[in-house]
């Protein structure tokens, strides 16, 4: 009679144990643009799928912290800025125009509580199990997944595993972030209140867009970037006419600053700065001071160093060319991992991830990889610049057309920046496109397609742009290159 309980309970104690593991044939950790466009492509492959996100809403950083929600503060505070300053040009006479700061700030969360919610429908519709939790490696084939909503942890086992664990900002020494008076791109984006006075610690995309929701708004906005240059991985001539117009629309940099201290004294912060070149040091105060000084990958908790992933001196998992770690059915994609930190490469890295397990061959061309700075104008680029051919000695023309020219631009009364193209200079194949200016953002995936195809900006001067377009500055840009452009 004792031999048959104890067999029950033995058999009731399995059977628990294997009510709390999980089995997937492939599972994303993290739930951002890489993360769930992976389980989705896997999901459709066939492939039993999990995903894995500790936030409580699906999207990562851009969706719920970055792209989306900058976006909606960017287009929004350009609305306002243009009934300000530009409605009575256009014949539109309007009075009493005012920022609703709680209004305002609904409207980003609306938008991004419909997008988050979105990907948890595509999650049903194409079978992803999604776990609403923090998951850490056991081993090399399972997951601890910690609830976030209350309940037991579990464990999910899988044949495949893809890390897609994002980034976070990075820190900046001595400067102690509260999120209130001295903020993040998290913190910036959620500011109850205009402030007065906004600084801004970098000139990169992050910064420069933060920069000008606020300054559209009221703020008096001053950037101090450590580089002689703002706007990291720009063309030399885009970024200086870049800063030319941000300076035109009121914004103050300082270039060459290395901050040596940032401090809140109540409601005020104050900081140091030095210059570069001469030594000097300078004391400026703010209301908010805005850290924009990179992100740097997130592992914490994930067990990397447990599991003996290879980390590199910047914090990124290493892999190979299939993105595989030392354990060839973990991959890791993103932002966690080598290349820019933009969403769309890491939604690139997800599908060809994917395909690396179900076909085993997958592609991602890492030199065609746009990048967007969503001011107004826009500035976006794709392929080289001109520095980076100089010093790979290749030889190149420029061709140039500027959108005061543009007839649609013209009756747009929105005629600031130019579209440049570098095509080799015996081929006039395609290496790169620069473009400040309306819709730059847009027009680039024109870039894109020429660059992936090979194409010359001959074959794209041949094809017919429609009138009056934009994209007219583009075709004439790409003639500018082998012959002279008609329109100027």
């Amino acid at each position: 009679m004792l031999r048959f309980s104890n067999r029950r309970l033995f058999s009731s104690a399995r059977v628990l144990a294997e009510a709390v593991t999980k089995k997937h044939d492939v599972v994303v950790i993290g739930g951002g643009p890489g993360g769930y466009v992976a389980a989705i492509k896997a999901a459709q492959e066939g492939y039993n799928t999990a995903c894995i996100e500790k936030r409580g809403a699906l999207g990562g950083t851009c969706l719920n912290v970055g792209c989306i929600p900058s976006k909606s503060l960017l287009n929004n505070s350009h609305l306002f800025h243009t009934i300000q300053h530009e409605a009575k040009g256009r014949g539109i006479d309007v009075a009493g125009v005012e920022i609703n700061i709680g209004n305002f700030q609904k409207a980003k969360e609306t938008a991004v509580k419909q997008l988050t919610g979105g990907i948890e429908m595509l999650f049903k519709k194409n079978g992803v199990t999604y776990y609403k939790g923090a998951g850490s490696f056991i081993d090399e084939h399972q997951v601890k997944v910690d609830p976030i909503e209350g309940g037991e942890e579990l464990t999910v086992q899988a044949d495949n595993i893809i890390v897609a664990t994002g980034s976070e900002p990075s820190p900046f020494p001595g400067i102690e972030v509260d999120e209130e008076r001295i903020v993040t791109s998290t913190g910036a984006l959620a500011l109850k209140e205009i402030p007065k006075r906004l600084v801004v610690i970098g000139g990169g995309i992050i910064g420069l867009e933060m920069s000008s929701v606020w300054s559209r708004l009221g703020s008096e906005v001053t950037v101090l970037e450590f580089q002689d240059a703002i706007g990291a991985g720009m063309d030399g001539e885009v970024a200086k006419a870049t800063q030319k117009f941000l300076t035109k629309q009121g914004l103050k940099f300082q270039l060459g600053a290395k901050v040596t201290k940032g401090v809140r004294e109540g409601d005020v912060v104050k900081i140091e700065y030095e210059d570069v070149k001469k030594g000097t040091t300078t004391e400026i105060e703010a209301d908010v001071l805005l850290v924009a000084v990179g992100r740097r990958p997130y592992i914490e908790g994930l067990g990397a160093e447990k599991l003996g992933l290879d980390i590199d001196n910047r914090g990124r998992l290493v892999i190979d060319s299939e993105f595989k770690t030392k354990f060839p059915h973990i991959r890791v994609i993103g932002d966690v991992t080598f290349g820019v930190m933009l969403a769309h490469k890491a939604e690139e890295e997800g599908i060809a991830a994917v395909e690396y397990i179900k076909n085993g061959h997958g592609h991602v061309n890492y030199g065609n990889i746009p990048s967007v700075m969503y001011s107004h104008p826009e500035v976006a680029w794709v392929g080289q610049n001109e520095q980076q051919l100089k010093e790979a000695g290749i030889k190149f023309k420029v061709g140039k057309f500027p959108f005061i020219a543009n007839s649609r631009a013209k009756t747009n009364q929105d005629t600031e920046g130019f579209v440049k193209f570098l095509a080799d200079a015996e081929t006039q194949r395609v290496l790169g496109v620069h473009i400040i200016g309306p819709n730059a953002g847009e027009m680039i995936a024109e870039a894109g397609l020429a660059l992936e195809y090979g194409a010359s900006t001959e074959d794209i001067a041949r094809v017919c742009h429609a009138h009056p377009t934009l994209s007219e500055a583009f075709k004439e840009a790409a003639l500018g290159t082998f012959g002279k452009t008609i329109n100027f």
